[in-house]
């Protein structure tokens, strides 16, 4: 009888931890997409990606940061649809946020090699996903597993990304467009420290060198040793394209260094040096830089963590959406 009873007591216990995971990995994975998705469809589908990056990385490395950054503003309007990769008048890669992005022509060549061995099956909203890994990849990150089983939006106006985050917005603002994603604090801090590789134009900051908020002076959240190499770098009324590393020292490596800079008053866009001065997020860059009296978190494994949560923004699975033969134009 005893034996009997604990036996049905395991049973039970391992029933609820098998549906405890089920729950967890659909909150994390999101519904409709896997891990593996394409491991019989098409099981060369993440090589040739990867392979793809790190080919186009070789001979520009500034296509890393782009291809990140493109699959952030992918999934912030209308979800990580692929939607920012269609060309055209009116489409979201012509929006102001969008104008500067990089690393298209990637996305075009992985398609097409994925396309010759495996038509209609890979979408490029998972090129793009995967993509992104692996600019972070070889920048020397961390990687981690990409679910897969996104379709392609049939969607995309330019109109819709006035919600994507800004760059002069203060942490409020930022957190409560996370929040609409279903992201929170650590998740801002986590993605935004992406900024540990590229660069920004100076038209994006230089207002904050010289007469910040209109008082005539600069930000006094800037370091004022380093006040004087921005400004030589960016002079008034000067070339407002020049591009600048956001990381000062470690624009090719993704690291923990964003974060010292921030420390140190050494971020380059407003909105990330806000980051070090709002008390919600500072704890986070105290954190991840593993200060005393903090407890560490370690930045490249949280950053896969979010990259899975934000990939995994309003999908679309099953029969929703398609799969577009040209990344750049809907079927």
């Amino acid at each position: 009888m005893a034996y009997n009873y604990y036996n049905s007591i395991n049973k039970m216990v391992t029933i609820i931890f098998f549906l405890v995971l089920v729950i967890d990995v659909t909150m994390v994975f999101g519904q409709g997409t896997r891990v593996g998705f394409y491991s019989r469809t098409c099981p060369r589908a993440e090589s040739i990606v990867q392979s793809t990056v790190r080919s186009h990385f070789q001979s520009d490395p500034t296509v890393a940061p782009g291809l990140l950054r493109m699959h952030f503003h992918d999934c912030f309007v209308q979800g990580c649809d692929g939607s920012i990769l269609i060309s055209g008048a009116g489409t979201e890669r012509t929006a102001p946020p969008n104008t500067l992005l990089r690393g298209y022509e990637v996305i075009d060549d992985a398609k097409q090699q994925i396309e010759a061995v495996c038509p209609g099956v890979v979408s490029c909203a998972d090129i793009l996903a995967l993509a992104a890994r692996d600019s972070v990849l070889v920048t020397k990150g961390l990687t981690w597993s990409v679910p897969t089983g996104r379709r392609d939006g049939r969607v995309s106006r330019a109109s819709d990304a006035s919600n994507l985050p800004g760059f002069t917005e203060s942490v409020d603002a930022q957190k409560q467009k996370f929040a609409a994603k279903g992201l929170n604090t650590q998740d801002l801090v986590t993605l935004v420290g992406g900024h540990t590789i590229g660069t920004s134009a100076c038209q994006f900051f230089s207002y904050r060198l010289y007469n910040f908020n209109s008082t005539g002076a600069p930000d006094p959240s800037i370091d004022s040793t380093f006040l004087p190499q921005l400004q030589a770098l960016c002079p008034q009324n000067g070339d407002g394209s020049k591009r600048v590393a956001l990381d000062t020292g470690s624009v090719n490596n993704f690291d923990t260094s964003y974060f010292s800079n921030l420390r140190n008053g050494r971020g380059i866009l407003e909105s990330d040096q806000k980051l070090w001065t709002d008390a919600s997020t500072k704890v986070f860059v105290q954190r991840y830089l593993g200060l005393r009296g903090f407890l560490g978190l370690r930045f490249g494994l949280e950053f896969g963590k979010s990259m899975v949560k934000m990939s995994n923004i309003e999908v679309l699975t099953g029969t929703n959406g398609e799969i577009r033969k040209v990344c750049s134009a809907f079927n």
